[in-house]
């Protein structure tokens, strides 16, 4: 097993690539057998997993460093011909489709990987790529801009994610300065930004009409492989949380507020839980990552073989620092069967939700590696986030290992932030749908909707003396919103199925590690609604599910000791 700075990658050679694509397809069409006809198949997937090892190493080694001159090119280069290589699969897709021996096939692999193909035609077309290209140059575009935030704080410069620290100070004037120095980032940039985000929606809406759709909406859920759940099932899901969530995250906030003292609370004044400061971590990168081994041996055998791995192997880059982009992901190396983690530790909290977090979408992937269909690794990005927001309670036993005394404070503002995060979840969902039913809307008109959808869903929020945020440009700090239309409302779904496994861990731990590894190992074998299903989870989009899996964590926060 390699380190992952000793896993190198090779720049994609597009010709040598469509030939590959060309003689697998003429071998699959001319299969005389369907012996053979699945033979091409499984080289399909080991191509795909060839050429998806060196565009995940150069997204991974472009992020830790998007200054970096050859890992800019490499990802503009790779920007450019992921449409091309997408058109590629796109004719694979058809073969597999309407192979001959398809019933076969099917029963070998399995009804979903030809639901997923079919899905996969329904967003995209050889005569869209011009715009998929671009798509991609204004997305990585957005990111160099926020990476290159070089920030001005008492005397010294951060970037936006190292400035992150200080807007959860105790000292409400810090507090309230290092808030105003990110929100002035976002004023200086906001046309820039806007104009970005501007041509994304057109290009999208371009996309969706040259291939009969009315507007992105549908076109951006067939791109995230629902296949069963619609606009129509999230809406009344928001209403769920309108109704049966939203008046008792009001009623925490106003209890935050009451605890920390403050008359006339402002945005960054939600940032802070208790008058004698959050919970933080007692230690550095290398106390959380002793600390987190601890955990992850005592948790069971399958996460402490892994953790090791993981660490040995340098298969996570977690601090903050000059030139990388922001936020935190998990990704997967196919050739070596590893996942990565990425994120910017800024000595808050989060450093220790990002090995949580972050660690149960890698185990995941881990657990599913051993599928020969890359397809069948993951899942769709809802239940992705269920292995990932579902660890992050799962180890709230173990907490005392980063917190010490603090360690209540974390389980009560970890379980609270939780909760209340699932409104700010759902106005950027509202939103986006607004934005790609609109296309036309300017700058202006699409903040005014945010702030308009922000107040019904999280009422407290002012922003005087940052009039960015208050005309409504919040949803410009949210990369998700530029990257990947429509998944936001994905870590809310996970949330909710989060916390019914977190329910059901206080009563028996055992029993439900069983049923979380369970879920892990399958992967992405079936759709959401149908792995909810075997996985024996609720249904979020049915009527009172909210209010159900909500309630006993009322009793929960009571009951902690702060």
């Amino acid at each position: 097993m390699k380190n992952f700075e000793e896993m190198k990658y090779h720049r994609p050679n597009l010709e040598r690539i469509k030939k590959e694509y060309k003689a697998l397809l003429e071998e699959f069409n001319n299969a005389p057998s369907f012996e053979a006809q699945n033979k091409a198949l499984k080289k399909y997937f080991k191509m795909e997993d060839k050429i998806s090892t060196d565009f995940t190493l150069i997204q991974i080694w472009y992020s830790i460093d998007t200054k970096n001159k050859k890992y800019q090119k490499d990802q503009e280069y790779i920007d450019e011909i992921s449409p091309l290589i997408s058109s590629l699969d796109n004719e694979f897709t058809k073969a597999l489709i309407h192979a001959k021996y398809r019933k076969e096939l099917e029963k070998k692999w399995g009804s979903h990987l030809f639901n997923m193909a079919e899905v996969s035609l329904k967003c995209f077309d050889e005569k869209i790529i011009p715009e998929l290209q671009e798509i991609n140059r204004l997305c990585s575009e957005y990111t160099k801009i926020i990476a290159s935030a070089q920030i001005e704080f008492e005397g010294k410069t951060y970037t936006l994610a190292q400035l992150g620290k200080f807007t959860t100070s105790p000292d409400r004037s810090v507090r309230e300065k290092a808030s105003l120095a990110s929100a002035s980032f976002f004023e200086e940039h906001d046309e820039q930004i806007g104009a970005i985000y501007d041509q994304l929606v057109k290009l999208r809406t371009t996309c969706a009409q040259k291939l009969g759709y009315k507007n992105f909406v549908e076109m951006g859920y067939y791109s995230l492989g629902r296949t069963d759940y619609n606009p129509k099932m999230v809406k009344g899901y928001r209403e769920q949380i309108y109704k049966d969530l939203v008046p008792f995250t009001n009623k925490l906030f106003k209890e935050q507020i009451k605890r920390i003292g403050v008359k006339k609370p402002l945005w960054f004044d939600y940032n802070l839980d208790f008058l004698d400061g959050n919970a933080t971590p007692k230690g550095d990168k290398n106390y959380l990552i002793e600390n987190a081994q601890k955990m992850y041996h005592d948790l069971s055998k399958e996460t402490d073989d892994f953790f090791r791995l993981m660490n040995e192997h340098h298969l996570m880059d977690l601090e903050a620092k000059d030139g990388k982009a922001p936020g935190g992901y998990m990704t997967y190396i196919p050739k070596y069967k590893v996942p990565f983690i990425f994120s910017n530790f800024n000595g808050t909290s989060g450093d220790v939700d990002v090995l949580t977090h972050e660690f149960g979408h890698a185990f995941q992937g881990y657990m599913s590696r051993n599928f020969a269909c890359p397809s069948y690794r993951m899942p769709t990005l809802e239940a992705c986030e269920i292995h990932s927001m579902s660890m992050e309670f799962l180890t709230h036993p173990w907490m005392y290992l980063f917190f010490k005394e603090d360690t209540e404070k974390y389980l009560y503002s970890h379980t609270a932030d939780s909760i209340r995060f699932i409104p700010y979840g759902v106005t950027i969902d509202e939103f986006q749908h607004w934005v790609y039913e609109n296309p036309t809307a300017t700058h202006q008109e699409r903040c005014a909707k945010f702030r308009e959808i922000e107040k019904k869903y999280l009422p407290h929020k002012k922003y005087d003396g940052a009039p960015v945020f208050e005309r409504g440009g919040w949803w410009m700090k949210q990369h998700h919103v530029f990257s990947s239309p429509f998944y936001y409302i994905d870590y809310t779904l996970a949330q909710v199925l989060a916390f019914e496994f977190f329910n059901e861990d206080r009563k028996n731990h055992e029993k439900t590690w069983k049923k979380y590894v369970r879920l892990c190992k399958l992967g992405g074998k079936y759709p959401f609604v149908t792995l909810l299903q075997k996985a024996h989870l609720k249904n979020p989009f049915e009527e009172g599910t909210v209010k159900k899996i909500v309630q006993p964590l009322k009793s929960y926060l009571k009951s902690i000791d702060l």
